[in-house]
């Protein structure tokens, strides 16, 4: 049964990895729903936050795969119940409706949104949480015209301790 896991790849910060990468999901038709790169708490290491719908035997065989990468120090998997996630969302509203509806300001209010910056033309909202609640959060304000969204990939941090930099250091 296919289900929604998050694969969390360390890696040194090499042009071309991420292709190669996205590679191997194409290569087994596997479609990747989210995807963020940053630096991780160890110096000079990268990690990739990537989710995608798949079996955990294709998980299994896909991480196995992924450390076969010359750069790749290490790669894990979590189904959602093993990690802390959330996903960032911006939504850019024309200016005039912060002022004349009210029933935006009621929205972002119950939301528990941020507005981040307004000026004459535009306001941006932020929003960070779930997928479900930035998507209701889309939805609610779609009526009203969205100029602009955008939405990060998932970042995470698992529940237990990965051990990476205990494991760096026995390379």
């Amino acid at each position: 049964m296919e289900e929604l896991f998050t694969i969390s790849v360390y890696t040194e910060n090499n042009p071309g990895l991420l292709n190669r990468i996205a590679t191997i999901f194409l290569k087994r038709h596997i479609n990747i729903e989210s995807l963020n790169v940053s630096k991780s708490e160890i110096e000079n290491v990268h990690r990739f936050t990537i989710v995608a719908r798949m079996t955990e035997v294709s998980v299994k065989k896909l991480v196995g795969q992924i450390e076969k990468q010359i750069e790749v120090i290490k790669a894990y998997y979590h189904r959602d119940d093993e990690i802390i996630f959330h996903e960032t969302a911006l939504y850019k509203i024309a200016s005039s409706l912060l002022f004349e509806k009210r029933e935006i300001q009621n929205i972002i209010k119950k939301s528990h949104a941020t507005i981040v910056t307004v000026n004459p033309k535009f306001f941006v909202i932020e929003k960070t949480g779930f997928r479900k609640e930035t998507e209701a959060l889309y939805d609610e304000l779609a009526p009203y015209g969205i100029m602009q969204f955008v939405r990060t990939g998932r970042i995470s941090v698992s529940k237990t301790e990965m051990r990476i930099s205990e494991q760096l250091k026995n390379l």
